[in-house]
């Protein structure tokens, strides 16, 4: 098969030179061949055919005087013409055809001449066959035929049919010219230019077509994975923003200003979380984070986007357990807007963020459980100096070690408390860390306090506390908080000239109420006492005897430590 070329068509039919109807005559025959006869006639017609070219003479073949008149044969030597047969005039017609006359068809089939020029006697001799009637065409035959119009192979109006044509191996009688009511006939030529042309075109068009099915079948499978993969429906990416009082807004608003604070000291090592008070770099924290680094140990601060930076100690207080650090050298950074703990209600939502057990980052949200929940922290010490005493915020949301000193949230985005200790179920503790998990207990320092204190480390380098000037004794089991009777080191229980003095409190004296809040134990009413500012006025409610009292006194200072 040819590649690119159209096949070529045979025709079946023996090619034959354009003329005036005549084929091609074998050259001159020496002997007479029976199995191609020669068929011998002349036009009966005189003049030229309208269509018929000038044709090259050549033995054998048909051929045209240059007078218009009869068409004859080249005979070869000894073969007699029409006339030599006695042929009617006006020349011999087809076998079986009618002459133009009137006279009787004959046998067009001459003897052919033998080798010595005489009749081959083998041929036969042409025979007069009987001819059939011929009547006159009725005056109706004149009417044009309606349907002429219609017929393409009819002949033209007018033209005269033509008998007596010579024919040859079977050619057809032409009757007239051809009428064409087509558009042209292309040529071969022409032929092969559209096949060529639509091959071409199919062949783009394939590729283009088999392109794009590959690419699109080959993209889902590598997308899918194979047509026998099972593909599990799924949602269309979302927009990232997210509204801005819900926990994915508030968390991505406030860890830019939220850092791990990593701490390494001569004996221990410690992990917590701060944030950013102010763009001079000062960070605050619980006191418990920073312990561990002591004198001369170190403090790393890693903030959310990757960026660390050492830090040093501006100030702490344990009774507070809060700290305040400073980093240098860093720009860009994002303080935390402070809310106010006070406009706090009890089923608020809250946002925790933190590093639990040095995961940094982590988020977890919750509610306000409660408010004023008086709690104590430390005491590892022993002698009482590490023990923080905070009127705290309960919440639910999951705190663990390591979220100490990080931010408590409210829904926009703002400080109301910084997350310092947690209450565990008993054997509770995360396996091998001997550190106890979170069961939704979780405190917070509120953040006014956190602020006046944050306020006096980063101006002083040192806490104020308020007091009330008398020495409470912490082994009492009774209801509310006992003045003692002696002072540590010998010294009176109700310091001279302080406020307790001066409001007429004595030794032995039971304190129940502070504002009119009920207090049941000596830690609540340093809790109670510490919720406020040196300076503020206080209503205190005192049992003496089998008597109630109230007095009122104004609170003190002392220095922290």
């Amino acid at each position: 098969m040819n590649e690119g070329r159209p096949t070529k068509a045979k025709w079946w039919s023996r090619p034959r030179p354009r003329g005036t109807g005549a084929d091609i005559a074998p050259a001159h025959p020496t002997e007479p061949d029976s199995t191609y006869p020669t068929v011998l006639a002349e036009s009966a017609q005189s003049g030229p055919s309208p269509a018929a070219p000038e044709a090259r003479t050549q033995p054998g073949t048909a051929r045209e005087d240059d007078t218009g008149g009869d068409h004859e044969l080249d005979r070869p030597p000894g073969v007699p013409g029409p006339a030599e047969e006695g042929a009617p005039a006006g020349g011999a017609h087809l076998a079986g055809a009618v002459p133009a006359q009137g006279g009787a068809p004959f046998d067009v089939l001459p003897r052919l001449p033998g080798p010595s020029g005489s009749p081959n006697p083998a041929a036969p001799m042409p025979q007069p066959l009987a001819a059939p009637a011929v009547s006159p065409a009725p005056a109706e035959s004149a009417v044009p035929d309606p349907w002429q119009n219609y017929d393409p192979w009819a002949a033209a109006p007018g033209a005269l049919r033509q008998p007596g044509a010579l024919q040859r191996y079977g050619a057809l009688q032409q009757y007239g010219p051809l009428q064409q009511n087509g558009v042209a006939v292309p040529t071969a030529s022409e032929r092969r230019r559209r096949a060529r042309k639509a091959l071409v075109l199919g062949a783009v068009a394939l590729t283009l077509v088999s392109g794009g099915v590959g690419g699109a079948v080959g993209a889902y499978l590598e997308r899918n994975g194979g047509l026998t993969d099972i593909e599990l429906p799924q949602a269309a990416k979302e927009a990232p923003g997210r509204a801005p009082d819900s926990v994915a807004g508030i968390a991505a608003h406030a860890l830019p200003s939220v850092v791990t604070l990593h701490v390494h000291g001569s004996e221990e090592d410690g992990t917590g979380t701060g944030f950013v008070l102010d763009g001079e770099g000062h960070i605050l924290t619980n006191n418990h984070v920073i312990r561990p680094a002591g004198a001369g140990g170190t403090i790393s601060v890693t903030f959310s986007g990757g960026q660390t930076a050492k830090a040093e100690v501006v100030g702490h207080d344990s009774g507070y357990d809060l700290a305040v650090v400073k980093v240098s050298g860093v720009h860009g950074l994002a303080p935390m807007p402070l809310g106010n703990s006070d406009s706090v209600q009890v089923g608020d939502p809250v946002v925790a963020i933190g590093a639990p057990f040095d995961l940094a980052d982590t988020v977890t949200s919750g509610i306000i459980s409660a408010k004023d929940r008086p709690i104590t922290a430390g005491g590892e010490t022993g002698d009482g100096t590490d023990v923080s005493y905070v009127d705290a915020l309960q919440t639910d949301a999951p705190i663990n070690p390591g979220n100490s000193g990080g931010p408590l949230l409210d829904s926009r985005a703002r400080v109301i408390g910084i997350n310092s200790a947690i209450r565990s179920a008993d054997g509770g503790s995360d396996q091998g860390t001997g550190q106890a998990g979170s069961i939704g207990l979780g405190f917070a320092i509120p953040v006014n306090q956190a602020k006046r204190v944050a306020e006096e480390l980063i101006n002083t380098g040192r806490a104020t506390h308020p007091v009330i000037g008398v020495t409470l004794d912490m082994n009492y089991a009774g209801d509310g908080a006992r003045v003692g009777t002696k002072a540590a080191g010998g010294g009176p229980p109700v310091t001279t000239g302080g406020p307790g003095a001066k409001a007429g409190i004595k030794p032995g004296d039971v304190i129940t109420e502070v504002d009119g809040g009920r207090v049941h134990s000596g830690e609540e009413l340093i809790v109670r006492t510490r919720a406020h500012r040196p300076g503020d006025r206080l209503r205190l409610t005192v049992r003496r005897g089998g008597t109630r009292k109230t007095v009122t006194l104004v609170l003190g200072s002392a220095n922290g430590d």
